[in-house]
């Protein structure tokens, strides 16, 4: 792609008008296009920059949305802003500055001159840049809020259906467009979960983004019947029924990606509480090197897929990143010379090639009942979404015991605390020490940002938190969070796995059959050379991935 096209395609700028600027510094002497005609651009926004530096025009590549005030654009509308590519950035005693890109633009620069009776003074940007900040900017506008509140007796129509929730024209419902901004901003910020929650003199709207909350805003306690039915009707739930719990499904396209929403809702004191958990069915199905394993670990694993029976659990907390390594190995062992097939609780992601049977106890198709049927559709490999009862427990150490792979996911602290929970399920020992090969315990701790990251030597008491040694900092590079544009100001992007793998040996079956406790099974396990969930965190932390902070608070000191 050369250098016009690249400009082009990154602003609102055509290529007639680019190659008329690149004439321009032609004409004063600088052949911009020639000295570039080389030159790679990894990101158009070098390109640009490169550009405005020649033209004189300043550039800005970190748009600080926090500063840009809603009143700037109270009088100007979201259509027009994202039509001209254009957003009032600051105002001082002569001019106004204004975000653009097209500085050629000279009908808004106009139309802004005499809104604002100031001169305009446009700052350059990319188009990718400046539609983020149109629609945050406008998110927190005082004007749509003062517009929301006359809504709660207002005629609506709320069967419109949601395609691309960008389109809410200016005759939509305020509250279509404002349910439509929050699920917008959600997938953009990468969020997992929406909560809406109801309280005596207002409501309050959380994202959980990286496994942490944060408040977004507070509606007007006035509209809260109107945004619960609204989310209740996209989610073709009963709004006649406020007194029950209710779980339903909203599928959406948002640019290009299919987003599956699953709703619950619950009575609480002051109204319906909604919690919108977020799943992005386009995401690629990631390996297990990329999910955050340790390279020991990896080869363990390895050796474990390739056993043809015994079981392999996942064990961990809710939201602990369970699923995806069931997943990522699924998707290690999957080949045409093989039938594997999953019974699950949702199916969170399809994979070409396995069959997926999805849990309805409405009709009796439970995780027990649906193990059942398909043993005797003769697979090789199963995976079981989570083992909950003694019902389930018992057919899947049966189907291992008759020549059968199987996979699954087990609520406990550790690795070592799965074998004391199968036995209080009412297993009997003997069939847990002779079926499980393995317990992979894992948890998510958040990614430092790579962008705003910055050294940093733990504290006295930080290290003795960690029970390290100030001597085991040498040829170490700790980093903590700061928190930048990149990172909506977080300090974090993402999230990695920190594991740890018990591999059932002889030693650990005879322990088992005895009914050890936890600990005890532990203790072996740490003796014969375990790696533990702290211990692989801190070599992260070591490392720059992750911090002392997220190691302390997803990790308990080893017995």
């Amino acid at each position: 792609m050369n250098f016009t096209s690249i400009i082009a395609k990154a602003t609102s700028l055509s290529n007639e008008e680019v190659q008329m600027l690149l004439n321009f510094l032609n004409q004063s002497g600088i052949t911009l296009e020639e000295a570039t005609r080389e030159q790679q651009y990894t990101n158009p926004e070098d390109a640009v920059a490169d550009l405005c530096k020649h033209l004189q025009i300043d550039f800005i590549k970190d748009i600080p949305v926090n500063d840009i005030s809603a009143e700037m654009v109270r009088d100007i509308p979201i259509n027009y802003a994202k039509n001209h590519q254009v957003l009032p950035y600051k105002t001082e005693s002569d001019r106004v500055y204004v975000l653009t890109t097209n500085p050629l633009n000279r009908k808004a620069i106009d139309d802004l001159r005499v809104r604002f009776d100031k001169r305009i003074h446009p700052l350059m940007t990319t188009s990718s840049r400046l539609h983020d900040a149109i629609n945050r900017v406008y998110e927190k506008s005082t004007a749509a809020l003062e517009g929301l509140e006359t809504i709660e007796s207002e005629e609506y129509d709320l069967d419109d259906p949601v395609i691309d929730l960008l389109e809410a024209g200016d005759d939509d419902a305020p509250v279509i467009k404002l349910v439509n901004t929050l699920l917008f901003r959600a997938v953009k910020e990468k969020a997992s979960d929406i909560h809406i929650e109801p309280f005596e003199r207002d409501m309050s709207v959380r994202f959980r983004v990286d496994g942490i909350m944060f408040e977004i805003f507070k509606p007007p306690k006035k509209l809260q019947n109107a945004i619960t039915s609204r989310i209740k009707v996209m989610g073709n739930l009963n709004i006649a029924e406020k007194r029950l719990p209710q779980d339903g499904r909203i599928p959406l396209k948002l640019a290009g990606k299919d987003i599956d929403v699953r709703l619950s809702t619950v009575p609480t004191a002051f109204g319906e509480r909604l919690v919108m958990r977020l799943q992005d069915r386009s995401n690629v199905i990631l390996e297990l090197v990329q999910l955050g394993f340790s390279e020991d670990s990896l080869k363990k694993i390895d050796h474990l897929l390739n056993k043809t029976y015994g079981i392999v659990l996942v064990t961990g907390p809710t939201g602990s990143g369970k699923s995806t390594t069931l997943y990522a190995c699924l998707s290690k062992i999957n080949s045409v010379d093989k039938n594997i097939i999953t019974v699950e609780d949702p199916v969170e992601q399809r994979i070409h090639g396995i069959g997926q049977i999805q849990v309805n106890a409405k009709i009796g198709l439970t995780f027990a009942s649906g193990l059942r049927s398909i043993l005797r559709q003769d697979p090789e490999i199963i995976m079981i979404g989570e083992i909950r009862d003694l019902e389930t427990a018992e057919i899947a150490i049966n189907s291992s015991l008759t020549g059968h792979l199987v996979l699954s996911t087990i609520h406990t602290n550790d690795a070592a605390g799965a074998f004391p929970r199968l036995i209080d399920m009412g297993c009997e020992p003997f069939l847990i020490a002779t079926s499980l090969l393995g317990v992979v315990a894992q948890r998510l701790v958040r990614v430092l940002c790579p962008h705003c990251k910055e050294p940093y030597t733990p504290t006295d008491v930080e290290l003795r938190s960690l029970e390290l040694t100030r001597e085991a900092l040498t040829g170490a590079t700790p980093h903590r969070a700061v928190g930048c544009a990149e990172c909506n100001q977080k300090g974090y992007i993402g999230r990695s796995v920190i594991q740890e793998l018990l591999l059932v040996n002889d030693e650990i079956r005879s322990l088992i059959m005895q009914r050890k406790d936890g600990n005890t099974i532990k203790k072996e396990a740490l003796r014969q050379g375990m790696s533990t969930l702290r211990e692989h965190g801190i070599q992260k932390m070591l490392t720059g991935i992750t911090s002392v902070e997220e190691v302390l608070a997803n990790t308990q000191m080893d017995i």
